[in-house]
């Protein structure tokens, strides 16, 4: 215990906790764009995967760190056009369509790892690139704040840049404007000229970029690999952030910021000769408590309003 409580092991610990919240951040942010347009994308699972096995396969041909970038984004607008397509155009369920997407990519992935290099355990034999990571000025020699904030993958970063930027999009511009007014309302927006079909394929394409990102840190910032079902669930806990936040970028951010501190908390504990399985219920545990909690705070929101029209 006196271990855990020097000035060094929490550093370290929320060094992880910022590592573990960037790919939450990037899917939360993709998820949270698409929720504004009135629909979800759930396939956020398998774009992190074919997002991540492209971005090392490209990166691993090129020798280079822009062209696996722009393969991990384009396997990530790939899985959401099929998903839009199937939503959007065909009216297909929206759960089954996101489980059978997924499911397709677990298996896909692991089918192109394969037919490249033989192998089904992981991409080790590629020699892929992996994003560097960046010390700030100044702020990395501050007592306690540098060891937390500076030295992360240039990814980590990103995604906090690009919070800002989906903030900016949303609320403060014209197609931002689109895609919230198509998800109050399509039928009123569609009455006014707005192509509500396109707005929301350009929300499933957004959302496929951000969420790209993340699988892109998954496989060349977090580890140097890709392997299967690496992914271990952040798709569902992004899109789950997002629900908590209720499309609120800041709160959807710091709800992605606590679940990474609680997969970090599981692993931490497992230092403590603490039985694996348990700690390990842990980030799924708190998701569900969390979705719990809000439901309750909604549900008695409603009553109040309820009651309020009554009187």
């Amino acid at each position: 215990m006196e271990q855990i409580l020097t000035q060094g092991f929490v550093e370290n610990f929320f060094f992880a906790v910022l590592r573990m919240s960037t790919p939450l951040i990037f899917c939360a942010m993709g998820a949270l764009i698409s929720r504004h347009a009135g629909t979800i994308n759930l396939a956020m699972e398998g774009i992190l995967l074919t997002a991540g096995l492209l971005g090392v396969i490209f990166s691993a041909i090129t020798q280079s760190l822009l062209i696996g970038a722009l393969g991990a984004i384009a396997g990530g607008v790939l899985i959401s056009l099929v998903m839009g397509y199937m939503n959007i155009i065909i009216d297909a369920n929206l759960m089954l369509t996101g489980v059978s997407l997924n499911q397709f990519a677990s298996g896909g992935t692991l089918f192109l790892l394969f037919a490249i290099t033989g192998d089904m355990g992981s991409s080790r034999m590629l020699r892929s690139l992996t994003f560097p990571r960046i010390d700030l000025p100044l702020i990395q020699d501050i007592p306690f704040i540098g060891p937390v904030f500076s030295g992360h993958n240039i990814l980590t970063y990103m995604a906090f840049i690009l919070a800002f930027v989906t903030w900016f999009f949303v609320f403060r511009t014209k197609t931002g404007l689109r895609i919230r007014a198509i998800g109050f309302n399509p039928n009123a927006a569609a009455s006014v000229g707005i192509n509500v079909k396109r707005i929301k394929f350009s929300a499933f394409v957004y959302s496929g970029v951000f969420a790209a990102l993340g699988g892109a840190f998954l496989a060349m910032g977090y580890l140097s690999f890709w392997a299967p079902d690496m992914t271990a669930g952040r798709g569902f806990i992004g899109i789950a952030a997002t629900n908590l936040a209720e499309g609120n970028v800041l709160v959807s951010v710091l709800a992605s910021i606590f679940f990474g501190f609680t997969d970090q908390l599981a692993i931490t504990l497992q230092t403590l000769n603490l039985r694996p399985q348990l700690l390990q219920m842990i980030p799924y545990l708190s998701t569900v408590l969390g979705l719990v909690i809000i439901s309750i705070i909604r549900q008695n929101r409603e009553n109040k309003r309820r009651a309020e029209r009554l009187h």
